[in-house]
């Protein structure tokens, strides 16, 4: 690895979130690892382009063999920014910190305990925000300000923290998108699908521009046992 790659990839490391000093392998390769988790990335050069591989496949989004090749430097960005974000909402790791930040917070009153459950609300949209590398997973939409970390089995339903703060049981959605799917006016399959509730009229559907073009891509299994329970208890059926 010459020095030049070398700057170029511990530049790419920090900017997607490796912020610890990286390491050179003995192959040539380098470690690439971050306070805020403890999976790490490996990258070598590889002709023009790189291979990048991880302690956890998962964090390359189960690429085979646990390592994917990327033909440049944008290409390498993306995909350490996506496995940094994975390696931040990993199952559990939302709701570990959640519990740390309330060993220092009192929780007697009701005004205190309503300022916790900010805390743990903050936490999962910055979650959602890295899962969904800051878009709505439906539109596109990519104005940070708009966008609202939607649960999917309802915060006051969710029988832990875990669950609360389970990044596979939120959505960041568009504001009007939430609305209609926080409200039980529409749910999505276990395919991304679009699912309409039969109590949104027809005309309705058309003023609120809903459509049936409205797909979510990439779910993952630990996604499905939430819109389980969406689609069963929180879409509005026909009395």
């Amino acid at each position: 690895m010459t020095p030049v790659e070398r700057l170029r990839l511990e530049k790419a490391a920090a900017d997607c979130g490796f912020e610890r000093t990286p390491v050179l392998l003995n192959d040539g390769g380098m470690e690439l690892r971050s306070a805020q988790f403890p999976e790490a990335i490996l990258v070598h050069t590889e002709g023009v382009g790189f291979r990048v591989s991880a302690s956890a496949a998962v964090l390359l989004d189960g690429a085979d063999g646990g390592a994917v090749s990327v033909a440049d430097l944008d290409r390498l960005y993306a995909t350490l920014q996506c496995a940094s974000a994975i390696a931040r909402t990993m199952p559990n790791r939302v709701a570990d910190l959640f519990r740390r930040e309330k060993l220092h917070l009192p929780q007697t009153t009701e005004a205190e305990r309503l300022v916790v459950q900010r805390v743990g609300q903050d936490l999962f949209r910055n979650a959602l925000m890295d899962y969904w590398q800051g878009r709505c997973c439906v539109t596109g939409l990519a104005v940070p300000a708009l966008l609202r970390a939607s649960h999917i089995k309802p915060w006051a339903k969710c029988q832990s923290d875990d669950e609360r703060l389970d990044v596979f049981n939120g959505l960041l959605l568009a504001p009007h998108i939430d609305a209609l799917f926080d409200g039980g006016w529409i749910s999505f399959s276990d395919k991304g699908v679009l699912l309409v509730s039969e109590v949104l009229p027809a005309p309705a559907r058309a003023q609120l521009g809903v459509s049936s073009e409205w797909t979510i891509r990439n779910l993952k299994p630990a996604h499905m046992p939430y819109l389980t329970f969406h689609r069963t208890n929180e879409v509005r059926k026909a009395s």
